[in-house]
């Protein structure tokens, strides 16, 4: 701990956004970051906890007292090495993981001021490319080739831990470039995709091989590798079927954050494909942060007004008694997307979409209220009769995704990430892919 008292006298100190009016005219990420000097500020308040449930919240098991320690005494090597270790993406997880982390720091228990590691880690690994830290390296080959299917965060975790062990790795992604989620379901204001491009040249390098364009039947893995790696993710979104489905103007969320993305890295998507919220009421149903996304792209895109509902009751704010420290709380969230302008509301059911022309116009919604199990099990929906309709020239369902079918598979093949427990958070995965790696390891040693 390099400042014992540095968290009595130095307040946490977020980088912030860039302000509304001037980022939501571009895509580019709307996070912005802290001097050195400040950067090494904040590392300083983290008080080195006898036990850092910091540590005990990461699915990736990070080391944050280890590396805000080489931090704030300027060893931005050191902290890149500590990092690395249990991290093989901190440039992912430092602007985009919900910093698990930082909910369980004690400092947010005793004075609701965590250390902010998530920033941290993110100007840990800037620095590290920026200094030249992170450059290729050679591993040496041990003759057995593993093929990873899907190359989201959980199968690039899985390359990247099977090729430092020494395995020939292929990875097989069925879209026109690598990156899955990150690529074509994040959007380019959360994480550009320049730094996912430039850690798949640094894999790329270390020799793993990438095919694009490659939608592989689970049912027909290909021939002549000696283990798989299924990390094909939750490409099925949940569908609203409710009356008037059928009308044009009511997409899944993924297909406008995707195309939006594969416009912005020079697609050329016909006019009559494109789905734009300009000059439109755009009505987002789903309060998770895929429907957040879908509130930010619908800003730059020029839409008039936009509306998020969500059929549960709305979280408490500031704390919630029902999921205390160090559990992740379960409470009202605010994101930059949201504060750029959104509607939000909360426990509307959707009865059905109304339309005019064959285009979606309105969905009429009723209010529910949820009724505690006595028994402390599922809450009951019950509606209560008052309904009303959104006005809506663009529907974007973000209603989360379904946990895939898989068929049987050979027993050299390990299913790791959202294949296997369904839609989760990206560090979650990557903490899948290294353990799918690990357990490819145990079954080609026997």
């Amino acid at each position: 701990m390099g400042n014992p008292k540095a968290f009595l006298n130095i307040p946490r100190q977020e980088a912030g956004y860039r302000p509304v009016h001037e980022r939501i005219t571009d895509y580019s990420e709307v996070e912005q970051t802290l001097n050195t000097g400040e950067r090494k500020l904040q590392a300083s308040r983290c008080m080195d906890c006898g036990v850092p449930f910091c540590h005990w919240a990461c699915p990736l098991g990070n080391r944050p007292p280890e590396f805000q320690d080489a931090l704030c005494k300027g060893d931005w090597r050191k902290a890149y090495e500590i990092l690395s270790i249990t991290n093989d993406f901190p440039e992912f997880t430092g602007r985009i993981c919900p910093a698990l982390c930082e909910k369980s720091c004690v400092l947010k228990l005793s004075i609701d001021s965590p250390v902010t590691i998530r920033e941290d880690e993110a100007a840990i690994i800037e620095a590290a490319f920026r200094e030249g830290y992170v450059i290729p390296k050679k591993y040496e080959r041990n003759g057995k080739k593993v093929a990873v299917i899907g190359s989201g965060p959980a199968g690039l975790a899985a390359a990247n831990q099977l090729n430092r062990r020494g395995y020939e790795v292929t990875v097989f992604e069925r879209d026109e470039m690598a990156g899955g989620l990150l690529r074509y379901g994040i959007p380019n204001f959360k994480l550009g995709k320049n730094i996912i491009n430039r850690r798949l040249q640094i894999m790329e390098d270390e020799g793993i091989i990438f095919k694009t364009n490659e939608n592989i039947d689970l049912e027909h893995l290909p021939e002549g590798f000696d283990a798989y790696a299924i990390c094909t993710g939750t490409p099925q979104a949940r569908d609203l079927k409710i009356p008037g489905r059928e009308l044009s103007g009511i997409h899944f969320a993924m297909e406008i954050l995707a195309q939006q993305n594969r416009i912005l890295a020079g697609q050329d998507i016909p006019e009559k494909d494109r789905i734009s919220a300009r000059g439109k009421h755009v009505l987002v149903i789903g309060g998770g942060d895929t429907g957040s996304d879908c509130i930010g792209t619908s800003h730059r895109q020029g839409a008039l007004d936009v509306t998020q509902i969500e059929i549960m009751p709305k979280p408490p704010v500031g704390y919630n008694p029902a999921t205390p420290w160090p559990q992740w709380p379960v409470v009202l969230k605010t994101s930059s997307s949201h504060e750029e302008g959104c509607t939000r509301r909360w426990s509307l059911n959707s009865n059905k979409f109304i339309g005019k022309n064959g285009k979606v116009t309105g969905v009429e919604v009723e209010e529910v209220e949820w009724i505690p199990a006595t028994d402390g099990g599922r809450p009951t929906m019950k509606p209560t009769g008052k309904k009303e309709i959104i006005k809506a020239d663009l529907v974007l369902l973000a209603m989360g995704f379904l946990k895939p079918q898989l068929p049987e598979l050979p027993k050299n093949a390990v299913v790791a990430g959202d294949a296997a427990t369904g839609p989760s958070l990206v560090v979650k995965c990557i903490a899948a892919g290294r353990n799918a790696a690990k357990e490819i390891e145990k079954i080609l040693s026997c």
